[in-house]
């Protein structure tokens, strides 16, 4: 039952994520969370993130973010990025998703989600079907409704572990 929310993979952080093997698979799209995936919760773009895009513009990736806030917090972050992007996404409805994949042209095979939450991000392209990452949260400071969400996810990380441990094993 909790198999709906596992992500296909799970990296500590988006920065040690091997993005030339990724393209080297046939991706050719991200779409990004941003809050406490890319930056800790309500930060601007940082020298990190920066260089991040840059790398995968050099590497032939399109980019879009995918944020469930409003377009000036977005367009705040976009700033030193360039990237895509969808505000008020409405994650986990799949509409944002497919709306990232429009603007980049790409279809779900070329195309992989990058994100931080369970119920939201993971969840949303799991609906889809869309491959997807979900990476260790940035840093601690994050809205309440947000908080009482990462308690749930701690059950749900527990049975992911078991269930990748019995793959392990086999």
């Amino acid at each position: 039952m909790l198999e709906v929310f596992y992500p296909d993979r799970y990296e500590e952080s988006v920065y040690g994520i091997d993005f030339q093997r990724l393209y080297d698979e046939g991706k050719r799209g991200i779409i990004f969370d941003i809050d406490n995936t890319l930056v800790e919760h309500d930060a601007d773009a940082n020298k990190r993130s920066v260089e991040l895009f840059e790398k995968l513009r050099r590497i032939g990736f399109k980019t879009c973010l995918l944020s469930n806030n409003d377009e000036e917090r977005v367009k705040r972050f976009n700033k030193d990025i360039n990237s895509y992007y969808v505000y008020k996404a409405g994650k986990p409805n799949k509409k944002g998703y497919l709306k990232a994949m429009m603007i980049m042209d790409l279809t779900m095979e070329e195309t992989i989600f990058i994100g931080d939450q369970l119920f939201t991000d993971i969840y949303g392209a799991k609906k889809l079907g869309m491959d997807n990452i979900c990476t260790k949260p940035i840093g601690p400071k994050e809205e309440i409704q947000i908080v009482l969400k990462r308690k749930l996810e701690k059950i749900v990380f527990r049975s992911y572990k078991k269930s990748m441990k019995k793959k392990a094993g086999n």
